[in-house]
Parts: C-alpha cells; structure tokens; sequence
C-alpha cells in the first residue's frame, strides 16, 4: 500500500486525487477550503488537518496550489512535519522558477527531494487521466515518483534540470493562450455568417485547422456555456503573468501571444473571471455584434 499526499484539492488537484485512489494506494490531502477537504473525504480520499500531517503521512506529495504564497506556505507546512520516512514532493503548478528553485533549496536543506512537474491538460483532462507530466529535477527521485504519474497522467516526459519542466510548459501554454483565442475568433466567424456552432465544431475538428484546444474548448463555445471551469479565467490571468515575464527575460518577443492578452484582459472586466478560459468567445461575441448572451451567467 502506497500513501501518496495532494495538497490543493481543487480542480485539478482533486481530479487528480480521485484517480490516485484504489485497493493499492491511500491519498491523504490538505486544502485550505474546507468543503474541497469534505470533498475529498467523499471520494474515498483522507482529509488532513494540516499540509504537514500529510507530509508526515505520505510517501509521495504532490502539490497543486494557485499561487508562489501557496507553495511557500505550504512547504514552510511541510518543513514542520516530524521526522520520518524520506519524502519526494512533486510540484505540479504553473509557477515561477525561481519561487520553486527557493523551495526547493529549502527543502533539500532538509533531505526532502523537490521535483519540477508541471503538467499540460485541463481539469476535464484531468478527471479522465488525459495529462501529461513535464517532470524534471533528481532523476532518482522521478523514477521513484514515475507509477503514481501513470495512475492520474497518460504520460509523463523526464527533462533533466529542475526547472526544465516549467520552462516546457511556459512553452506549451503559450500555444494554449493563443489557440484558445484563435478558436473563439473562428466560432465567432462562422456564427457571424450564420453557420450552425454546432456544425462549427464537428467540421473544423474534422479538418486541418483543428487543434486540441479547439476540441475541449469549442464545445463550451458553441453552447455559450462556461460553467463547470477546467480553467477560470481569473487563474489563467496568473500563468500569462508568468510566461509573459520569462519570455521577456529572455528577450524574445511574443507578439501573438501579446495580442491575446487583453481578450482575457476584456473577459474579466466583463466579469468573466470565474467562468472557464472559453469564455473569451463572449469577448468576440460582443466585438462582432452577436448578442447570444451566456447560459452559464
């Protein structure tokens, strides 16, 4: 029996708990909502008091949080568990490389090996294991790591570096920031010339200018329906944040992603922050004179 930890059971992190649980494996969880901890106790999963009482429980942490605070809180949590068996924590958020690089120093201070393991999916992905890992950082840790990956992703890729694994997917959700506004603006079109969305969605899937993202994200689009989330606009605003400060580092120009930004911008002073990234349609909706209106609000 393995014991693998999930602090920050929301969207993801619960998506993800649920398909860790099984006759073969325990997952103990912390989030600072209790009704996401009451969830969790629901599902079959053990809800913990504290981020260090599953660090003191766990074999395994896997950490999904919101924020830089959320993942320095929690391993500040963490360095305060009880001394006990050797601990792997794999961190799966979008967050900057350095709030990581300095946690995992921290932790290392300790003898707890950090990994770097963003992931690339939704939370509707998540819920049917369609994620995958972009996992870096001690390889002995990964390999040890690797099965509990396998129950909730359908791969995960070793990069090397810590720090690799974020840098791929800052990658990766440039091209999710840009194709999510590309497939509102084509819906938006052909609703405009009075195409069915319906048919919008079955044809263009079927044809070359499909892309993953218009395949999760257009069936919302077409119903005009962006609730449940698998990613709210308000948590989306934080990674562009963050992939927008590392290009920059880096000096390299990223005029098409700069273009989709005040979409979402737009989207949120509509008060949209709380539905599903898909709900930049209505933004375009709204820009092209279509007043469909929402079924979601």
């Amino acid at each position: 029996m393995t014991t693998v930890g999930v602090i920050g059971v929301g969207i993801m992190g619960s998506a993800i708990a649920g398909n860790l649980l099984g006759p073969d494996m325990t997952v103990i969880g912390f989030d600072s909502a209790a009704d996401r901890r009451a969830a969790l106790a629901a599902m079959g999963g053990q809800a913990a008091a504290s981020a260090a009482a599953v660090a003191g429980a766990a074999e395994i942490v896997l950490t999904s949080l919101p924020s830089s605070a959320a993942l320095e809180e929690t391993v500040a949590a963490i360095l305060a568990r009880p001394p006990g068996r050797e601990l792997v924590v794999a961190e799966l958020s979008t967050l900057p490389i350095e709030t990581k690089l300095r946690c995992r120093d921290a932790l290392a201070g300790a003898g707890i090996a950090m990994l770097d393991c963003p992931l690339s999916g939704t939370g509707a992905q998540a819920l049917n294991r369609d994620l995958v890992v972009y996992a870096s950082g001690d390889r002995a840790a990964f390999d040890r790591s690797a099965p509990v990956f396998a129950r909730f992703s359908r791969s995960s890729h070793y990069l090397g570096a810590f720090g690799n694994g974020s840098k791929m997917k800052f990658v990766a959700n440039l091209l999710v920031a840009i194709h999510n506004v590309a497939s509102a603006e084509a819906m938006v079109l052909g609703m405009k010339a009075g195409l069915d969305p319906a048919d919008l969605v079955k044809v263009i899937a079927d044809g070359a200018g499909t892309s993953r993202v218009f395949e999760l994200r257009a069936p919302m689009m077409a119903r005009a329906d962006y609730q449940p989330p698998s990613m709210k606009i308000g948590i989306w605003q934080k990674d562009m944040a963050v992939i927008g400060d590392f290009a920059r580092t880096l000096g390299v120009a990223t005029p098409l992603f700069a273009a989709s930004e005040p979409i979402y911008n737009a989207a949120i002073g509509l008060g949209l922050g709380g539905d599903d990234t898909a709900a930049v349609c209505a933004v375009l909706e709204r820009m092209a004179g279509i007043a469909r209106g929402s079924t979601s609000r």
